[in-house]
């Protein structure tokens, strides 16, 4: 097992107003905030602290009724594996695994008591 096993790698926020997150975090968390343009047209903030990418805002429709909520997603050293023992321990899968490029291995899935979670092997390890 890897020693970022079980680490929470990365979080995010989606919200519907994404610039006035990217203000209450910049001055609330001292984050800096860099735009990354999503192949669908939106814009996909990235947060930093000391040079280090650390969060990541994404914008979402609250006209649908979505509530604005963080996501967190923990690094596993096999994302298909991880996926598999999730079913078998009775939570469910909202996305099965896929890769992004640059990022990781990913998956979005429900642990058995119903809470969302994201699972990734992430592409690249800490030095």
């Amino acid at each position: 097992m890897s020693k970022t096993h079980g680490m929470v790698w990365w979080t995010e926020l989606m919200t519907g107003d994404v610039d006035a997150a990217v203000a209450y975090y910049s001055e609330t968390c001292g984050w800096q905030f860099e735009p990354m343009p999503m192949p669908d047209g939106s814009t996909y903030q990235v947060g930093y602290r000391d040079g280090l990418p650390i969060v990541g805002i994404s914008p979402t429709d609250t006209a649908e009724g979505a509530k604005p909520h963080w996501f967190s997603y923990f690094a596993v050293d096999d994302v298909d594996a991880a996926v598999a023992a999730t079913k078998r321990a009775g939570g469910s899968v909202i996305q099965e695994p896929f890769d992004m490029p640059g990022t990781g291995r990913i998956a979005q899935v429900t642990d058995p008591t119903g809470a969302a979670v994201g699972l990734m092997t992430p592409e690249e390890q800490p030095g």
